[in-house]
């Protein structure tokens, strides 16, 4: 069956650095499109980051651009997630998603249709991120 296992959450200072990390399992990783989104305390989900199946391309909220860097490593059916110049409001939950097959979609993958959060049929069980001082 599909899993996804989110680890590497944990507290960091403002200003600095965690790396969070996904293992994939029971489907074709390089075959999907994977994001990383957040749910922060009392907010609603948010999509942070996203990267094509070959991981040539990256997709970023401008809540995090500049600040995040999403990779993936298909040998290893994980997708990363370096956060640095961590702030207060980056505190959350931090999941990452499968988006659906590629073939149930028209048009580009861009930033607005990575966003739809309707888009992904799995989710892994979260990592908390605190940020404070």
């Amino acid at each position: 069956q599909v899993q996804l296992m989110e680890s590497g959450g944990g507290l960091a200072q403002p200003g600095g650095s965690l790396s969070l990390s996904c293992a994939a399992s029971g489907f074709t990783f390089s075959s999907y499109v994977m994001s990383w989104a957040r749910q922060a305390p009392g907010k609603g989900l948010e999509w942070v980051s996203g990267i094509y199946r070959d991981g040539t391309t990256t997709y970023y909220a401008d809540s995090v651009k500049g600040r995040f860097t999403i990779t993936r490593d298909n040998a290893k059916n994980t997708v990363y997630l370096q956060m640095n110049s961590l702030k207060p409001e980056d505190t959350a939950l931090y999941y990452c998603a499968r988006r659906k097959g590629e073939a149930r979609f028209k048009g580009p993958l861009t930033r607005a249709t990575l966003r739809n959060i309707n888009d992904y049929d799995y989710w892994g069980q979260g990592t908390q991120v605190t940020v404070s001082s």
